[in-house]
């Protein structure tokens, strides 16, 4: 079979590079569409959905101003600052409150005035320490007890200053009555409420000391060590020769 080109070579040449031109247009138009596509899009996040994200923002921020504007002293509380600007002051305001123990302890006279204590309730908003106690010398024991608590005072330091106050400003004396002890001996039962100095639990005071007139002092250094703990040095043993 004899096949005969009647085309010149020019003309192939020709119809090739129009049909790679056509291709080229093609994806070019295509290219285009997409690029149109991807800008309308953008156009619509842009200015349809972010607007309206934005104006349903504004709104929440709005309203949940109002909300905090109308709480009372936000200025307050609204910053982490305020907040820890207020933490030294916070733990100033804390009470020693271990010192009540050492004030029970010291107020209570020798024998054969002990008095031993049943119930004790400290009220630091009214400065108020109410005691529920019971004494085997009856009524001259419970005078006792009042006299060692209006004669005790509270020693501490302050800005650099000793001060002196003393250690109630006010006692109260409640019921009173006859009752057995564990033993079966009769003893006075009473309660008695103490309007303390506020310097009593309060951290201003520093170097506190309980003088009591009859049971020495309690200090700050010496809370929780007893007197047992400590003794004489033993002596050496002699061996006989």
């Amino acid at each position: 079979m004899i096949e005969i080109n009647l085309v010149p070579d020019v003309k192939q040449e020709l119809i090739r590079t129009q049909r790679v031109r056509s291709t080229v247009i093609s994806f070019a138009i295509m290219i285009g569409l997409a690029s149109v596509g991807v800008v309308v899009l953008l156009a619509v996040w842009v200015f349809a959905i972010q607007t309206g994200r934005g104006f349903l923002t504004d709104g929440t921020i709005t309203d949940e101003s109002k909300k905090l504007s109308s709480v009372k002293d936000i200025s307050n509380t609204l910053t982490i600052q305020n907040q820890l600007s207020k933490l030294p002051a916070t733990h100033n305001g804390k009470h020693i409150d271990s010192r009540a123990f050492d004030m029970l302890t010291m107020i209570n006279p020798g024998a054969p005035n002990t008095i031993s204590l049943t119930k004790t309730s400290l009220d630091t908003d009214t400065k108020t320490i109410k005691i529920e106690a019971q004494a085997e010398n009856s009524f001259a024991a419970l005078e006792v007890y009042k006299k060692t608590i209006l004669a005790t005072t509270l020693e501490y330091v302050k800005d650099g200053t000793k001060h002196t106050v003393p250690l109630v400003t006010a006692t109260s004396l409640g019921d009173q009555s006859y009752g057995e002890n564990s033993s079966g001996k009769k003893v006075l039962r009473f309660v008695i409420t103490l309007t303390y100095s506020e310097e009593l639990l309060s951290r201003d005071a520093q170097n506190l000391t309980i003088i009591a007139p009859s049971n020495g002092n309690a200090t700050d250094s010496f809370v929780g060590v007893p007197e047992s703990l400590f003794a004489p040095k033993a002596n050496d043993i002699k061996e006989n020769k």
